[in-house]
């Protein structure tokens, strides 16, 4: 058993709860533990194996929690941000908990799939340099795909200040002015910085996949949808 006090329990699941709250929660007779009332805050709980209530709804603890955003133009990916909104504050309240961020960056104008999580452990490997995690786009440019295109990003191009890529995966598409990119690294705007070594212009852009797992198509921009801990290792798949 690993023993836990009710309202750390509490808190670590719900951010809108303090410990405060949970034992006036406790008082107000609101909080039941393995179908008996809680009338203490400090009382233990096994967090894997008591099943702890607010109003008759289970909290189920979960050591982590993994959400997929389907992130619109004009959001930022920070935590904080004085001029626009965060992806932060997109987050329903049944998500909101303690230490939530967002792993991995998207441009402001850039739609599509972000995780936001409090896992440090697998932020990191999902991001490290030598891990070369795989994220797919799906790219609109301003004028037609080159035939050279493919072998232009598979060689590893050098964009502008010098920086040389790793090598990419360029897939045309249906529509002449529409393709998918893989990346396994994330330099500064680097899609828009690529094509444009290429001598063309990105108008709009959307990150489809992290890993082996692909963006929800039902979820709508904005919307937030929880990962399966079944699924959380596709994140990290190479």
């Amino acid at each position: 058993m690993r023993a836990l006090r009710l309202d750390r329990f509490i808190c670590s699941q719900r951010a809108e709860i303090t410990r405060s709250t949970a034992k006036e929660l406790c008082k107000a007779r609101r909080i039941r533990v393995n179908g008996e009332i809680a009338l203490k805050s400090d009382r233990q709980v096994d967090e894997n194996a008591d099943e702890v209530e607010l109003d008759g709804e289970r909290i189920v603890y979960r050591k982590h929690l993994y959400i997929m955003l389907n992130k619109p133009q004009g959001v930022v990916c920070s935590t904080k941000d004085g001029l626009s909104p965060t992806v932060l504050s997109l987050l329903p309240q049944e998500y909101a908990r303690p230490g939530m961020f967002p792993a991995g960056r998207l441009d402001k104008d850039t739609e599509g799939f972000v995780l936001l999580t409090d896992d440090g452990e697998l932020a990191h490997r999902m991001l490290s340099p030598v891990s070369h995690v795989a994220k797919t786009y799906f790219v609109r440019l301003e004028r037609p795909c080159g035939e050279d295109y493919p072998q232009a990003f598979s060689s590893g191009m050098t964009i502008d200040g010098g920086e040389k890529c790793l090598p990419a995966e360029f897939f045309f598409s249906d529509e002449p002015c529409e393709c998918t990119l893989i990346l396994r690294e994330g330099k500064y705007h680097q899609v828009k910085r690529m094509f444009a070594a290429l001598g063309n212009k990105v108008v709009y852009l959307k990150r489809t996949a992290i890993g082996k797992l692909p963006l929800d198509t039902t979820l709508p921009l904005g919307g937030c949808l929880e990962i399966l801990h079944k699924d959380v290792e596709k994140l990290t798949a190479l």
